[in-house]
């Protein structure tokens, strides 16, 4: 068995001793971004095998505690050094739904980019998203829906920015298993990802639209 594939099966065993000890040993030969991809996809596949009843939560759960200790390695070592003024991006779950995996990878491969994230964590309401990013003075709200059943909740908040005149205040950004570019067109979102790293160009492209429309 490949490392690699060892290091999956730590992670779906929930074995932290063991995934941390390899992480620590293949660092040399694989790059971090190469296994965040790895085990993104893990993540993903799990969560859809939760979805589909074929797994518990006790085991989707355990996976991902292993895997956000395996994260906490991986992480500085995607740091950079950031001189210029960081953009501040608000992450959420959306209400209604509770997994945040997806949105903590975001997260850190965000911060390792040189972005600040505020992040409302899980099923949060679309008003206290909107207040933090007000109060954060963010451009950017990034909003996470991993059921069919809670993505309304992202055209919700497009809605309520829209029924309060903020709208053009902040660009809204989609993702999630069920979300597709499809959906993020017809709710009025600014752009969808389909990964944490394909997130980042996305938000470097949104990023640089900002500034051509704050010299226009």
């Amino acid at each position: 068995m490949k490392k690699s594939e060892r290091l999956i099966q730590f992670i779906k065993d929930g074995d932290d001793s063991s995934a941390l000890n390899l992480v620590k040993g293949i660092l040399s030969e694989i790059s971090p971004r190469a296994i965040i991809d790895d085990l993104t996809t893990v993540m993903r596949e799990l969560g859809e095998k939760f979805e589909k009843f074929e797994i518990f939560l006790p085991d989707l759960m355990v996976a991902a505690d292993t895997f956000m200790e395996v994260m906490k390695v991986l992480e500085p070592l995607l740091q950079k050094d950031e001189k210029k003024e960081k953009v501040k991006i608000v992450l959420a779950t959306v209400k209604g739904d509770v997994h945040e995996i997806g949105k903590n990878i975001l997260a850190i491969v965000l911060k390792s980019n040189g972005y600040e994230i505020i992040d409302e964590g899980r099923d949060a309401d679309p008003l206290d998203i909107i207040k933090a990013a007000e109060l954060n003075n963010a451009s950017i709200i990034g909003l996470s829906a991993l059921m069919t059943t809670t993505m309304p909740s992202q055209r919700e908040l497009i809605n309520i920015l829209q029924d309060q005149g903020k709208r053009s205040k902040f660009k809204i950004l989609v993702g999630g298993a069920p979300v597709s570019a499809e959906w993020a067109s017809k709710i009025g979102a600014d752009g969808y990802a389909e990964d944490a790293f394909k997130a980042v160009k996305l938000v470097k492209e949104i990023e640089e639209k900002i500034k051509r429309e704050s010299r226009g």
